[in-house]
């Protein structure tokens, strides 16, 4: 890929370097990285335009899309699309908590003028879940059958599950959608399509930049707790108490991120993978096993999830699922 960047880009590059088990190639105080640009290109350019804004305004740790010396952003080589996005090797330094950090991101992201079409999932989760949801009930039985392996052996055995729980988190968002209880924290924002600490990262990728609630961050963040084999309550309390030290959540808010929590997106990514054939199907099954397993331990955390925060979700009278 050296050559492709000096012959479109007119760089000269000296060494790789690696970031986020993403390869690059370097130059003077720069590295380049090569990314496919195989979806919408009002996608790319959506998440340049929100990567322009945050770079402009205290964000110098992000890795954003350039143009090539025709002046497009877009590259076709050897009948594939690219894109190149280029880091300036400057660590943005921020003393404050990893809660305070995603706070002032989302603080800044709701301040960005347009909102995306393409990126946008803000308002959206009830249609989008019931898309997903429908997408593998027409699909599963059908790859399976195609595919006969102990991954797909394993996914039938759960999908009636996935379903039942996937119906109790669109239920619950639609209901949650009737709350009047809201405030200027649930406008949409900056965030990631999938959260876990990027805010505290070295690097942010372009291409990692959706525009949504800040609940979802908030839900993606804790999720990862709730995955872990020890469960870390106090970091969960920390980490929010400090968010809502810039950015109190309202009970829209909690809603929501309890919504989100109970929708199965970790096991629904590792069925996207599979959908799409984009890892093995035995490493699929060795990912997807482990998880399972440990859903109960899953359910039982969210079941205590008001209650390890001190929140009286009954005197607020935020509805909970009784059966966890």
């Amino acid at each position: 890929m050296q050559d492709l960047l000096a012959t479109y880009y007119d760089v000269q590059t000296e060494e790789i370097a690696v970031l986020d088990n993403r390869h690059g190639n370097k130059s003077g105080d720069a590295i380049y990285f090569i990314i496919s640009a195989a979806n919408k290109e009002t996608i790319y350019m959506e998440q340049a335009s929100l990567a322009y804004y945050l770079a402009e305004n205290n964000y110098p740790n992000l890795a954003i899309p350039i143009r090539n010396k025709q002046g497009d952003w877009f590259l076709e080589y050897q009948g594939k699309r690219y894109m190149v996005l280029q880091l300036h090797e400057q660590q943005r330094v921020n003393h404050s908590s990893p809660g305070r950090q995603l706070a002032e991101f989302h603080q800044l992201g709701s301040m960005y003028r347009y909102e995306p079409k393409e990126i946008s999932s803000y308002g959206q989760w009830k249609h989008l879940w019931i898309e997903k949801l429908s997408l593998f009930e027409k699909n599963m039985t059908q790859t399976a059958m195609e595919n006969p392996c102990p991954y797909h052996r394993l996914v039938m055995d759960v999908f009636p599950y996935i379903i039942g729980i996937s119906e109790n988190a669109i239920q619950y968002v639609q209901e949650t959608e009737q709350e009047y209880r809201f405030d200027m924290v649930d406008q949409g924002t900056i965030s990631f399509k999938r959260y876990h600490d990027n805010i505290t990262n070295s690097v942010l990728w372009a291409d990692s930049l959706v525009y949504d609630h800040p609940a979802r961050d908030l839900a993606e963040h804790i999720r990862t707790y709730f995955l872990q084999e020890e469960i870390r309550s106090n970091e969960i309390n920390e980490f929010l108490q400090d968010y809502q030290s810039v950015r109190p959540l309202s009970i829209f808010s909690w809603r929501l991120l309890y919504a989100r929590l109970i929708f199965p997106i970790h096991l629904y990514d590792i069925l996207e993978r599979g959908m799409m054939q984009r890892t093995s199907y035995d490493q699929l099954y060795h990912e997807l096993k482990p998880l399972l397993a440990n859903q109960q331990q899953y359910e039982q955390r969210l079941a205590h999830f008001f209650a390890n925060l001190d929140i009286d979700q009954e005197r607020l009278q935020i509805p909970v699922l009784h059966w966890l």
